[in-house]
């Protein structure tokens, strides 16, 4: 976190670097919080009908626990790539908290995205399981048998009914125990895959590791005048897919 200072030369010279030891996504946005605040609201969803919903942390962590413990029970192991296509919303932070808790490796991809370039990076990538919405299932439908390393297809939609060679998202975050003990990860560890634009050339996989959240902090409060203070609101027009805008 950056050092209030009244001076750009006065914020450089006291800044210092304070990476721990152990350090894991997951746990540092979920589970610490709600040790002490989990009726605190973390996140927000604005309708156009007014119908607005809330999610707490202490619900961030408990289903993200469940998510967790549900990909475990499905074959997904520390390592294993997930992907994530997805819109922004509540179901994408869980997945990629649960994610990180269990040690395995988010692949954010976006929904923009054609069968060609989803199939790259899901090949590439070896992913193992996607967590998607009926609008992207229609694109992974299209390639799932060239996909011989992708065993868990996991459908994010309002409804509890799954389709077939799915499952339903709610119940995997709702089904399984709440209590899960997250992998001890070091701030080197991977945590996340996001894939370049592929401009000069085939797309590459840019591995990062849990301290990439911490790198990110100092910049993103500079930028905001030392957000968060109390009572800021942060909203966030950009794609969850594209590194800056998660």
């Amino acid at each position: 976190m950056l050092p209030i200072s009244d001076t750009y030369d006065h914020l450089r010279r006291d800044f210092r670097w304070q990476i721990p030891e152990r350090f894991n996504i997951g746990v540092a946005v979920s589970d610490a919080w709600t040790t002490h605040e989990p009726d605190r609201v973390c996140l927000q969803h604005f309708s156009p009908d007014g119908a607005h919903l809330s999610l707490t942390y202490g619900a961030l962590s408990a289903r993200s626990s469940s998510f967790a413990n549900a990909l475990v029970a499905h074959g997904v192991a520390a390592g294993d790539r997930v992907a994530i296509l997805l819109p922004q919303g509540f179901e994408t932070a869980i997945a990629h908290v649960a994610i990180y808790k269990m040690g395995a490796i988010a692949l954010p991809l976006a929904l923009l995205f054609g069968v060609e370039a989803l199939e790259y990076r899901l090949r590439d990538a070896d992913a193992a399981a996607i967590v998607t919405n009926r609008f992207g299932l229609g694109k992974i439908a299209a390639i799932r048998d060239r996909l011989p390393d992708l065993k868990l297809v996991v459908l994010a939609d309002d409804a509890d009914d799954s389709e077939a060679g799915t499952e339903s998202f709610r119940r995997l975050a709702e089904g399984f125990s709440p209590a899960f003990t997250s992998v001890d990860t070091t701030p080197d560890d991977p945590a996340m895959m996001i894939y370049t634009s592929g401009t000069t050339g085939p797309p590459k996989g840019a591995l990062h590791a849990h301290r990439v959240l911490l790198g990110h902090i100092p910049g993103f409060q500079f930028h905001h005048a030392y957000l968060p203070q109390v009572g800021d609101r942060m909203w966030t027009p950009a794609d969850w897919a594209w590194a800056g805008g998660f």
